[in-house]
């Protein structure tokens, strides 16, 4: 695959997307393994002069997910000179059997504008870009040392979620259309790092006035058998 031309984008723009899903109780992170260097990074890219900036991540999370329809929101660009490492990318792009020219575009400086994204674990087709050898799902307490300052970013945007927790509504978006009321708990505790109590959760969310109940999720008996729920419409 050829070299991208600095003539087909925005030079020093960048994004990077921090990608949570919920699965089995724990929350996850969409993580990429360059190529030949055992280097993990965020899914990210660049801006082509054609596009918008929110329609080049799109781009980019569908080409990695096979998804076009996900929560995006975001939430800070990052610029801090130590980001700058072009020995770094040197490597990575080298790696991949590129000759690399001494003042290539990708090698500059960059500003990352920053986005996290929420999708449902269940419906995601994984495909790694041109430089990396995976993608894969990773607990976010037990998240590899990554590169350039994407471990901040990661930081940021957990932070960015706990804050957004009930106002944007967060939880719907991790979980499939209808849901019980103890996995919305569980993606709760998840983002937050913390157990709750039954009782209160449930009192807090249904007085909120958020959430749709419909049928019983029968499963076993009856008698136990959870509501569903999902999240009113605006």
């Amino acid at each position: 695959m050829p070299l991208p031309e600095v003539t087909q984008y925005v030079p020093h723009l960048a994004y990077d997307s921090v990608v949570f899903g919920f699965s089995k109780g724990k929350l996850k992170i969409l993580l990429m393994e360059y190529h030949a260097t055992g280097w993990f990074a965020l899914p990210g890219g660049f801006v082509r002069k054609t596009e918008n900036l929110e329609e080049a991540v799109k781009r980019g999370l569908y080409e990695r997910t096979g998804l076009k329809e996900i929560y995006l929101e975001q939430f800070h660009t990052f610029g801090d000179i130590d980001r700058f490492q072009p020995e770094k990318m040197r490597t990575i792009l080298e790696a991949n059997g590129h000759l690399i020219p001494e003042n290539y575009w990708m090698l500059d400086r960059f500003f990352s504008v920053a986005y996290y994204a929420l999708i449902d674990h269940e419906k995601v087709t994984l495909t790694p870009d041109a430089l990396s050898d995976s993608i894969a799902w990773y607990e976010v307490e037990q998240l590899p040392e990554l590169i350039f300052d994407h471990g901040k970013i990661v930081q940021k945007a957990l932070q960015t979620l706990r804050d957004n927790l009930d106002r944007k509504l967060i939880g719907g978006n991790l979980l499939p259309e209808r849901f019980t009321m103890n996995e919305l708990q569980a993606v709760y505790e998840a983002i937050l790092g913390q157990k709750l109590r039954r009782t209160s959760f449930q009192r807090k969310m249904l007085s909120l006035d958020i959430l749709e109940r419909h049928e019983k999720l029968f499963t076993g008996k009856s008698h136990k058998a959870p509501y569903l729920y999902s999240f009113k419409t605006t």
